[in-house]
């Protein structure tokens, strides 16, 4: 076989790789459909001085950590800055519109050390588990100052912490 044969057999293997790739991805927002939309930050919210910023992880149905939600800019990864309010929590995740997890809809605060595809230190993760309009959802972030962060969320739900 010449080094033509073998160079078009492996582009050709990554093209069927990257189109499952695709497939996948697509398939999973269609099976993921009935999620509803998030809910936008409402505009008379007071200005707050906890505001943290860190790092958006992933959101995944609730107690399946392999489960990425997909659908409605939920499963990019980026930058992120959480406003703690007494009534709920502002999401700002750069280059996504700005989430609003309501007092009622936030279930509990938890800690994880890993998600579908980050491991971090043992509890090195923030989780909020929260409802997304009927499915019940978690939340991971990996935040600067994560203590400072986990007291401030505490004040919107107290609960007891379990570790993943």
């Amino acid at each position: 076989m010449s080094k033509d044969v073998s160079l078009l057999i492996v582009i050709g293997i990554l093209v069927i790789l990257l189109a499952l790739m695709v497939a996948g991805w697509y398939s999973r927002k269609r099976r993921q459909a009935h999620i509803g939309l998030p809910i936008a930050p409402p505009a008379d919210l007071a200005d707050t001085e906890l505001r943290f910023s860190g790092k958006y992880v992933s959101t995944t149905v609730a107690g399946d950590q392999l489960n990425r939600v997909n659908v409605h800019g939920l499963g990019f990864r980026a930058n992120c800055l959480l406003e703690v309010h007494p009534e709920g929590i502002v999401v700002s995740r750069a280059g996504s519109d700005d989430l609003w997890l309501a007092r009622d809809t936030v279930r509990g605060i938890s800690r994880a050390t890993w998600t579908i595809d980050r491991v971090v230190e043992n509890n090195g993760l923030q989780v909020i588990e929260w409802t997304l309009d009927g499915t019940a959802v978690d939340s991971y972030f990996r935040m600067d100052d994560p203590e400072t962060c986990e007291r401030a969320l505490d004040t919107v739900v107290g609960n007891e912490r379990q570790s993943l």
